[in-house]
């Protein structure tokens, strides 16, 4: 049995076919997931599983050279915001280098996140509580 943070089998086997550049949208309960787009739906009930609790075992994982928000989450939901960015910033220690964080437009997300190689649907329902992940390489 596997004894590491990240026990989902869906979400080990994502990251374990990741390339460079290949990206993951992680989002909260609403966030619509494009026709075509694989859906891993780990949404229990509102709150459960939280972004932040299901960012952090992705992040056990994987190597992250740079986020996407939105920039709505700035001023919509300024506290969820501080923490991600502090998330990221403890991820981008851990790793030994930098992770671009870039905003754009909730319109713009939405779009995007139909290149995704997978859209992750928690039960956050905190507004704009979404972030698409671009896999970076650890050498």
């Amino acid at each position: 049995m596997k004894k590491n943070t990240l026990l989902n089998s869906h979400l080990s086997t994502l990251v374990a076919r990741l390339g460079h550049t290949d990206e993951i949208t992680l989002g909260d309960a609403g966030l619509p997931v494009p026709a075509g787009v694989e859906r891993i739906d780990l949404a229990v009930s509102p709150g459960l599983p939280g972004l932040e609790g299901t960012l952090g075992a992705l992040l056990s994982e994987l190597q992250l050279e740079a986020v996407v928000l939105a920039e709505e989450i700035k001023t919509v939901s300024p506290d969820l915001h501080q923490r991600l960015l502090d998330q990221i910033a403890a991820a981008a220690h851990a790793q030994g280098g930098d992770i671009a964080v870039s905003y754009i437009s909730h319109a713009e997300f939405k779009r995007r996140n139909g290149h995704s190689r997978a859209v992750v649907r928690t039960g956050e329902c905190t507004p704009y509580a979404n972030l698409i992940l671009c896999a970076g390489v650890p050498f």
